[in-house]
């Protein structure tokens, strides 16, 4: 679950759900902006600096993620900004993260999925910018079953056949 969980931040790193978002000052301090100022950044954009992710931060790696024992090493919140930093961090950041590999781990374990059509030769899909960050047209795939649990369906069915 270690690769799964760094694929998935890998990809929201390049592809962050909410690519530009702001923030409120709610009180003065030291910056220049004041109470009620708005501050807006781009995870989007963050995501992408070569300072932070390194020269190869346009590149989809998941293993920038990983130590040298394969475990998972989370980057710090103010650099890996998807859900926020600080006292106002995104509550349902576990509950994503663990929603996001259960899906992902149940599909792949029943499925192969191919990607189908121009997306399947693009190196990167078209995206809509919007509030939240999505492919143009969607990302067509064929589902096929996995032959591994096809031939175990087959097995149990020959088997409970073959005492009729």
């Amino acid at each position: 679950m270690h690769y799964l969980h760094a694929a998935l931040t890998e990809s929201m790193r390049l592809y962050p759900p909410v690519p530009i978002d702001s923030q409120s000052c709610a009180a003065d301090d030291a910056l220049p902006d004041g109470k009620g100022w708005t501050v807006t950044y781009s995870a989007y954009a963050m995501g992408r600096i070569q300072a932070i992710w390194g020269h190869d931060c346009m590149e989809f790696r998941p293993e920038r993620w990983l130590d040298n024992s394969g475990a998972f090493q989370p980057a710090s919140p103010f650099q890996y900004t998807v859900f926020h930093a600080g006292p106002r961090m995104c509550l349902g950041k576990e509950m994503a993260n663990l929603q996001m590999k259960s899906i992902v781990a149940s599909v792949f374990k029943e499925f192969v999925l191919d990607v189908v059509g121009k997306e399947a030769r693009a190196r990167v899909p078209d995206h809509v910018l919007s509030v939240t960050l999505r492919m143009k047209g969607g990302l067509p795939v064929k589902v096929r079953t996995r032959l591994l649990r096809l031939r175990k369906n087959m097995d149990s069915f020959t088997t409970s056949s073959s005492g009729v």
